[in-house]
């Protein structure tokens, strides 16, 4: 089979396209036949080997898994023993971190508990999409941040996977949405919706007079004390991802600053059901940049480690 291989920390020149043996399902694991996968920051920092606290999780001196790649959408091809949820020519997909890597490759073989059924009506390519980010901003706004009718929200890093979809759930909910972002996906933002847009290169939101019941942070650029500001009385900071010193600050922040203060430790695939509900009812649609190329993976988390890219980048693996 075809993957995509990374066998020392660099830049990602030096992924390759290779052919390796196709893997064989242990017991407990399913062969899937991946459609598409999408890009996240775990391969950003797991190709560059950065910052450096990292290798404690990807490997000292080189990527444990050298594949790598965590959500997708497929086909079961094979089963190993014990597997009790799926048989061969299920479609599934999912986030399948929590179990392993490897999706930007032909197959994988992977626990039947990284996976979930998809639905027919849900195409593979918006699955492929759906089943990090949504998660993230489902978690972040509703089951960490408690989200309400007519919420006052601001998301920063609004036009990446997490951005768009949160924008999405927020309005389910008639929410006042503010989006910071900057480029090119201004220009989306405002065509998906986003009530206010601010680009953070003209403006910093944190020195605005503006407040808000709700922040939903992908980025966590900015020290705790600089968001508390711009939020209402009662309101929540909620971060779903960011730099690993940003996000060190903010553990003892909520104390010290005596306000709300979280940090999404994500539960793969937990609430895709509700997203899936989200979808059907047509509230929801992924933002996709793509389809790449299985080839093009290199190219495409360059493009998405510099922050060029609007929604969730996707690769066609098929």
């Amino acid at each position: 089979m075809k993957a995509i291989v990374c066998r020392s920390y660099g830049p990602t020149s030096q992924l390759r396209l290779e052919d390796i043996e196709k893997p064989i399902p242990k017991p407990n694991e399913v062969l899937v036949k991946v459609r598409f996968s999408a890009v996240n920051d775990y391969d950003w920092g797991m190709v560059r080997g950065k910052p450096n606290l990292y290798r404690l999780l990807f490997g000292l001196l080189k990527p444990k898994h050298p594949i790598p790649g965590m959500e997708l959408s497929g086909v079961v091809e094979a089963c190993g023993v014990g597997v009790k949820n799926f048989s061969g020519g299920d479609e599934v997909y999912g986030d399948i971190s929590r179990y392993g890597f490897g999706s930007f490759a032909e197959y994988v073989c992977i626990n039947e508990k990284a996976l979930v059924k998809k639905p027919k009506n849900i195409p593979f390519e918006d699955a492929a999409a759906l089943s990090h980010a949504a998660n993230l901003a489902w978690q972040g706004l509703v089951d960490v941040g408690g989200i309400k009718k007519g919420m006052k929200i601001l998301i920063n890093g609004a036009g990446g996977g997490v951005g768009t979809i949160g924008l999405q759930i927020a309005k389910t909910y008639a929410c006042e949405v503010t989006g910071v972002d900057t480029g090119e996906k201004l220009a989306t933002m405002k065509t998906l919706g986003f009530d206010h847009i601010i680009d953070y290169k003209k403006e910093d939101f944190t020195k605005s007079d503006t407040q808000y019941d709700l922040i939903l942070d992908a980025k966590t650029t900015r020290a705790p004390r600089a968001y508390v500001k711009v939020l209402s009385k009662g309101g929540k900071y909620v971060t779903v991802g960011g730099t690993i010193g940003r996000l060190l600050q903010l553990l003892p922040a909520g104390k010290l600053l005596k306000r709300p203060v979280y940090i999404v430790a994500l539960d793969a695939n937990k609430d895709l059901f509700a997203i899936e509900k989200l979808y059907m009812e047509e509230k929801i649609k992924p933002e996709i940049d793509g389809p790449y190329p299985l080839e093009k993976t290199p190219w495409a988390i360059q493009h998405f480690g510099e922050g060029k890219h609007t929604g969730k980048v996707i690769v066609s693996v098929q």
